[in-house]
């Protein structure tokens, strides 16, 4: 028998969706993996280089699909999940570009300060 949850206890998320980085990255695999379905059924209804009659015409036909599928899924989802781990450290600001100024402040700075023997 289920337990009875009171009225004022919502119901519990699974714990690793709690963690941000988890769910940033369970959110970018879905997209990339949406992306590379679209992808593969666009291929197959538009039909470039006659490619889905190539796949259709083999004996085993869900082979090459599941191959073409899955790699466009490493391909896709990795790459989603891999600019959203790399978006982290953009500044927020009104699009000001971090990339490398903080290197170069260092060296000015550096070069400022006279030497002392």
């Amino acid at each position: 028998m289920q337990q009875a949850m009171p009225k004022n206890q919502q119901p519990r998320a699974p714990r690793l969706l709690r963690v941000p980085l988890f769910r940033l990255l369970a959110i970018n695999l879905a997209i990339g993996a949406c992306a590379a379905v679209l992808l593969v059924g666009g291929l197959l209804w538009l039909n470039p280089a006659h490619l889905r009659e190539l796949i259709l015409a083999d004996r085993t036909p869900g082979i090459a699909l599941l191959l073409l599928l899955a790699s466009f899924l490493i391909t896709f989802c990795s790459a989603a999940m891999g600019s959203a781990i790399m978006a982290q450290g953009r500044q927020e600001d009104g699009g000001e570009r971090s990339g490398g100024h903080g290197s170069r402040l260092a060296v000015q700075k550096v070069a400022q300060h006279p030497r002392t023997r």
